[in-house]
């Protein structure tokens, strides 16, 4: 009977294992879709700001020597 009960949840506990596995992955995987899209949003935001790509005019400032 100690046999049965021990198969039973080494099934159970793969069955566990790989639904935790499937879920790790889904995380995974929806972390770096939302990651992407916060760095697309933040250089948005950075260039509509003047950050690095709008219109901003660069003055050269000579050090003299």
């Amino acid at each position: 009977m100690g046999a049965v009960v021990s198969c039973i949840q080494s099934v159970f506990h793969a069955i566990g294992s790989c639904l935790m596995g499937i879920v790790n992955a889904i995380g995974s995987v929806l972390h770096a879709i939302i990651s992407g899209i916060v760095t697309v949003i933040d250089v948005l935001i950075s260039c509509l700001t003047c950050g690095y790509c709008g219109n901003r005019k660069r003055r050269g400032t000579r050090s003299a020597v």
